[in-house]
């Protein structure tokens, strides 16, 4: 089977890409490498190297998502602090690349389309788990744009006949996350910070809590979304470990100094509803975090 993973050099991307291709598919990277790394590629993938937003490359697109059974969409600008920043460049390469992917998977006549979308579209809510039936309300940029998407995947699939599936992400961790610059998630900021001999930097009291999911675990999401016969209508589902832990507990995991800073426009706590996986997908996370650290932090020199 042919697939088109765009942003296969990310984090979890190239993860995804070694997946299909360890279960002997075909498969073709569209990357700008703004982010994605080169030294993330899978030899036996095909490259595609180009911007997603910029409409000219329409033609190149379509032409490489030919014959394709599913395009997995995980290109993006991440995170909410940098999108509040620059919310004019991510809501060029967010929103616009996103509708520009859908219409060429639509146009290449690919048969589903697998976006990666955001816990960040619920906001602050006081109630959890979060459950995909609550009200939105993002706080950032970047977590609206990720809605936008999922809003597009639904009407995509009543307008153009593609079938589409939206998954949303709660804090994704694991081997090759960014240990620095603007796309680093709060594990690798920590790690970056030990590694350099600094203290762990800690917004706010450090008690707010987040649900990590392991990148294995989000992996499995797309490929069993790529393939469930309960999905194609513009579903949109969490994939979270369905329990949360606090930024204080994951510096005690990690171990060693921290200092605490002024605090971030962020929720207060994410929190998982992952009944909808198990239900359309037959999927459930497999890792928890305080088992994975251990063997990373070995793997990194901590």
């Amino acid at each position: 089977m042919k697939y088109v993973v765009v942003g296969g050099a990310g984090f979890i991307g190239s993860n995804l890409v070694d997946k299909l291709i360890e279960n002997e598919n075909e498969v073709v990277i569209i990357d700008n490498f703004s982010t994605g790394k080169k030294s993330n590629l899978n030899p036996k993938a095909s490259v595609l190297e180009l911007d997603m937003s910029i409409i000219p490359n329409y033609d190149k697109i379509v032409n490489c998502m030919k014959g394709a059974d599913t395009v997995f969409m995980l290109a993006a600008k991440a995170r909410v602090q940098p999108s509040i920043e620059n919310p004019l460049e991510y809501e060029i390469n967010n929103t616009i690349g996103t509708l520009n992917i859908l219409k060429c998977a639509s146009d290449a006549k690919v048969r589903r389309f697998v976006y990666s979308a955001s816990s960040s579209a619920y906001g602050d809510s006081k109630v959890m788990p979060l459950v995909e039936t609550m009200r939105i309300n993002p706080l950032s940029p970047y977590g609206a744009q990720k809605y936008y998407g999922e809003v597009m995947c639904s009407v995509f699939s009543h307008i153009y006949n593609i079938e589409t599936v939206c998954l949303r992400y709660f804090n994704v961790y694991g081997e090759r996350q960014n240990l620095d610059g603007a796309y680093a998630l709060v594990i690798g900021i920590f790690a970056s910070q030990l590694l350099s001999g600094k203290p762990m930097t800690i917004r706010g009291d450090g008690e707010q809590r987040r649900d990590f999911t392991y990148v294995g675990d989000v992996v499995n999401a797309n490929v069993l979304a790529s393939t469930s016969k309960n999905v194609g209508n513009g579903e949109v589902i969490n994939i979270g470990n369905g329990d949360n832990r606090s930024i204080n507990q994951i510096a005690d995991m990690l171990g060693g100094s921290r200092v605490y800073i002024d605090p971030v426009i962020e929720p207060k706590e994410t929190l998982a509803d992952n009944s909808l996986a198990k239900k359309l997908l037959g999927w459930e996370p497999k890792q928890v975090i305080e088992n994975w650290i251990p063997g990373y932090k070995k793997d990194i020199g901590l």
